[in-house]
């Protein structure tokens, strides 16, 4: 097993890349940009963990309260994300039913059990495959980039209902538990610290 950074009193820049040597466990500054310098973050496991919980805990409603309301003068209909995949798949817009589906339903669920993977995976002190659940890391950190693209289709779909004549909608009391899902995933993929995952395979 190769030197690790940390044994070699190496450190690198979350913020702009630069490596530096720091003075042991303690906090210091990054020479190029003033940004703290740490070997590790510090309770990252735990932020990330409560991070993820919670948003499995929104991923619920967002799931089952209506997130779009569309009023006509003759009816009114509110839809879930699911209904609402359903409905734009049973009209012809099959590719957007599509986008939503997996960007709405399978891509948050698909980081939630990720995350939860690499954390008990780090927990029990597993050594195998560090360098594959390494590239799972990156994966979800590239996704979290497009995970506002389910935002954009649902703006997208209700622009087109508007220029409709006599229509009109509305957000449902769905959508604030989806926009926290999105955001409390953002923020749980960034506080995991990946370089947990090869301290267990170096020791």
């Amino acid at each position: 097993m190769a030197l690790s950074a940390a044994e070699a009193g190496l450190v690198a820049c979350q913020s702009c890349g630069l490596l530096s040597r720091s003075p042991g466990e303690q906090l210091s500054r990054c020479p190029r940009c003033g940004a703290g310098l740490a070997s590790r973050q510090r309770y990252s496991i735990q932020r990330t963990w409560a991070l993820a919980i919670a948003a499995a805990i929104c991923y619920v409603p967002a799931n089952l309260l209506p997130v779009l309301t569309t009023q006509t003068l003759a009816s009114s209909r509110s839809d879930t994300i699911l209904s609402g995949v359903a409905v734009l798949y049973t009209s012809g817009s099959w590719p957007l039913a599509l986008i939503v589906l997996v960007a709405s339903v399978m891509i948050p669920l698909g980081k939630l059990a990720a995350l939860a993977y690499l954390l008990l995976s780090v927990r029990l002190g597993s050594a195998n495959g560090a360098r594959d659940r390494t590239r799972l890391y990156r994966m979800i950190e590239l996704i979290g980039r497009w995970s506002m693209l389910d935002v954009f289709v649902v703006t997208f779909v209700v622009a087109l209902i508007q220029f409709q004549p006599l229509m009109a909608s509305q957000p449902g009391p769905g959508l604030p538990f989806f926009a926290a899902v999105v955001i409390l995933t953002m923020l749980a993929t960034t506080s995991f610290d990946p370089r947990l995952i090869w301290d267990a395979a170096h020791d």
